[in-house]
């Protein structure tokens, strides 16, 4: 691990953009007038737009064509579209009506949730410390749904298909840009038949809300996009045990913002589910930084 993977420019790059998704409610909190549907669908439409424009202006407008070219690979592409559009519908939903502690849990979970998926699609083997992990999250679910009276559906939603997501784009190694680019893409006509239709119900947001409130939903696009390239550069940067300990910034932000902010109740009970998600974490982060350090070490000596 040498000093120049953890540059100063990376770590900043990295915990910038879980900043910016941590703080995404209270973005979202100014568009809970409009439909989640609408808000996805704007979402699509200028994160398109803006992901084109900066491809064009990269001069890399090529490796666009050629992954759309690939018919394999689109159908892929295809199936991470509607993973993410499922992620950040229950998400935007899930804002708007006040279930911001639910968003953080399942963001909370997803790493272990990648870790059941590398068993059981990836066969891949967990030493002691994952098992414990995993099992202290299962738990922590288990009473949590006891809890509420019933499942999680958001923070498991949230959860299960961010990691399918992340799981074929795995499998199918396509680059952050063109492949998010090319999901817009594929999301495009269905979106755009939507709002076009809501547009002629009278209904759709542009139209009938505020000049801020439109201008909140063109912003989206960016929103989107910004995060998203300071992810990228920082994944390069950085370590993957580094970057797998930042991402727990974007949960602890929005639940600080729904308990802090909109007041969303989070009482003793509720609380000490939580606590059992942060053991698991815990172990599960130390025991990473443990095995990349001593992978390090064993790689200088």
């Amino acid at each position: 691990m040498t000093a120049a993977r953890l540059s100063p420019r990376g770590l900043g790059a990295a915990a910038g953009a879980f900043t910016i998704w941590g703080l995404f409610p209270i973005y979202l909190h100014y568009l809970s007038g409009v439909p989640a549907l609408q808000v996805i669908a704007q979402r699509v439409v200028w994160s398109c737009v803006f992901l084109l424009a900066w491809l064009a202006l990269r001069g890399e407008l090529g490796r666009l064509s050629l992954t759309v070219g690939r018919p394999a690979l689109l159908a892929r592409l295809a199936l991470t579209a509607v993973l993410i559009s499922i992620n950040w519908l229950v998400y935007v939903w899930s804002v708007a009506h006040n279930h911001i502690v639910d968003t953080s849990l399942g963001y909370y979970i997803n790493p272990l949730v990648n870790v059941v998926l590398g068993v059981f699609v990836l066969r891949e083997r967990l030493n002691l410390a994952q098992w414990v992990a995993v099992g202290l999250a299962a738990v922590a679910v288990l009473y949590l749904a006891l809890l509420a009276g019933r499942p999680p559906w958001i923070a498991g939603t949230l959860a299960v298909s961010f990691s399918l997501y992340g799981l074929v784009r795995k499998i199918i190694s396509v680059d952050a840009l063109p492949g998010l680019a090319t999901e817009t893409l594929l999301l495009m006509p269905l979106s755009v038949a939507y709002l076009t239709w809501c547009q002629w119900a009278g209904s759709g947001a542009l139209s009938t809300q505020e000049p801020a409130t439109a201008a909140l939903l063109i912003g989206s696009g960016l929103i989107t996009a910004i995060p998203l390239f300071l992810f990228a550069y920082g994944a390069r940067a950085l370590p993957y045990s580094t970057v797998g300990v930042l991402q727990y910034i974007a949960p602890s932000l929005q639940l600080l913002c729904g308990v802090a902010l909109f007041h969303e109740s989070f009482g003793p009970a509720l609380a000490a589910g939580f606590a059992l998600i942060w053991v698991a974490l815990i172990i599960y982060a130390a025991d990473g930084l443990w095995r990349a350090h001593s992978a390090a070490r064993a790689a200088t000596a």
